[in-house]
């Protein structure tokens, strides 16, 4: 069994933390693991993404061919639909839904959004005013993979949630406790949304 996960974002969002969080949880699950990352300009909030390829057998290569991807993790919406070229056809995008306008030229949001709202299998919310209205402005990316969660399959929710604390215990205490409860707050609103 395998899962092919894309990860799109804008430099400085966390997605690549998201990444670490979910490469530590697979390590520890004994999952074989491949992982490429594309930083681009991401000081300059330029694209960042990432293939993670999860298997209960070797993984071959570290990239996700077009049309392969079970799942898009993206912390932003247009992000989300540059990678849809990759996304399986039973594929899941779970994507923030508000944009980081960092072009002049960025697209109509309510387009952006109705494009979104037209795949088969997607889930989207606002993290970033979650967060701020929950007091967790930092830990927006932690509410993205907690939405995720559900789709990952070969990792349960629980194996996150404790890679989420062993990825920030060097941070301490209450930075380890914000990024559990952003977590789970995310994985409440899917659970919420799948129903």
């Amino acid at each position: 069994m395998k899962r092919d996960i894309k990860l799109s974002g804008v430099g400085g969002q966390g997605i690549l933390t998201i990444a670490t969080v979910i490469g530590e949880a697979a390590t520890a699950a004994g999952l074989y693991l491949k992982q490429a990352e594309v930083h681009g300009m991401s000081q300059r909030g330029g694209d960042v993404q990432s293939d993670l390829r999860l298997g209960t057998e070797p993984v071959c290569s570290d990239l996700i061919p077009l049309g392969q991807a079970d799942l898009i993790i993206s912390m932003e919406p247009m992000e989300a639909l540059r990678y849809l070229p990759y996304l399986a056809p039973d594929g899941t995008v779970v994507t923030a839904s508000r944009p980081l306008v960092n072009i002049p030229d960025y697209p109509d949001e309510t387009a952006l959004l109705a494009e979104l709202d037209a795949l088969p299998h997607v889930v989207r919310l606002d993290i970033e005013a979650v967060a701020r209205e929950q007091g967790l402005p930092k830990s927006a990316n932690m509410i993205l993979l907690g939405m995720a969660a559900p789709f990952l399959s070969l990792l349960r929710p629980e194996q996150l949630q404790e890679a989420v604390g062993r990825v920030f215990a060097r941070k301490g205490e209450a930075v380890v406790q914000a990024n559990l409860d952003a977590f789970r707050l995310g994985l409440s609103h899917t659970y919420q949304v799948s129903k």
